[in-house]
Parts: structure tokens; C-alpha cells; sequence
């Protein structure tokens, strides 16, 4: 059993390792939905019209969102700014791409839910910009 002393300096460095581990997947994946610093491509409308199509949503819209969401949220992790909201974002992505777009992937996207759920509740630790603007105030 580890020490209580060093129970929250672990805790802080599981959150700066979960933020860094997700953050890239969702920010690759906007990076292919664009070229140059951000057109959105042809083919990014194409497949939100056909292989992403979501329902109550115009594939314009969704497109739009889903880029301009997986690269703002991704970076306001690695930053650790606003970490709650920027998890619970990509979370609710995740939820969205499991339950219209992709449902049988669901051990990739319980995997991303696995690191998200703890930034949501717990905050991006000591190691964020949270902590130095507001404070390290854990859950």
C-alpha cells in the first residue's frame, strides 16, 4: 500500500498522463478532417454525409463541430485548462461516435472513456493550468 504522502503527487502525475494519452487521438483525427491550418476538406464532408451520418444533425454542422471540438478539447487538455468541461466534451463525442457511428468498437471507445471519466471528475490535477490559475482543488 503506498504512503498517504505520496498518494496525491501519484494522483497528479495519472491525471498529466491520462490528459496526454487521450488528447493526441482526439487531436489526429481533427488534423485528417483538415488541410493547412484549418480547411476543412471535401472528403471530411463526404464521409459526415455518408459513413458519419448522424441523425437531427446536417453533415455541414456535424462536420464543423466534430473538427472544431476534437482539436480545441485535445489541446485544452495537454494545457490543462478548463480540463473538466474539455473531457466531458470528447466524452460525450466518444458517446456519440459509439452509439451512431462506430458501435462496435466499444472496447477502443470504453478505453477512451476509461481515461476521460477520472479528468472529469478529479480535474487535471497540480501539473495544469486549472491548478495554477484557480487552484489544485481535488474532487
Amino acid at each position: 500500500m503506498t504512503h498517504p504522502a505520496f498518494r496525491p503527487k501519484a494522483d497528479d502525475l495519472l491525471l498529466l498522463l491520462g490528459r496526454f494519452a487521450i488528447a493526441p487521438v482526439f487531436f489526429l483525427s481533427g488534423r485528417t478532417k483538415v488541410e493547412g491550418w484549418f480547411t476543412i476538406t471535401d472528403a471530411t464532408y463526404d464521409l459526415f454525409r455518408s459513413e458519419y451520418a448522424l441523425p437531427l444533425l446536417s453533415p455541414v454542422l456535424a462536420a464543423w463541430m466534430a473538427t472544431i471540438a476534437e482539436h480545441l478539447f485535445s489541446t485544452l487538455l495537454v494545457l490543462g485548462l478548463g480540463t473538466r468541461i474539455a473531457a466531458a466534451g470528447l466524452l460525450g463525442m466518444t458517446c456519440v461516435i459509439e452509439i451512431f457511428v462506430y458501435p462496435d468498437a466499444w472496447s477502443t471507445h470504453l478505453s477512451w472513456a476509461g481515461l476521460l471519466v477520472p479528468l472529469i471528475v478529479r480535474g487535471g490535477g497540480r501539473h495544469s493550468l486549472d491548478a495554477r490559475l484557480f487552484g489544485a482543488r481535488p474532487a
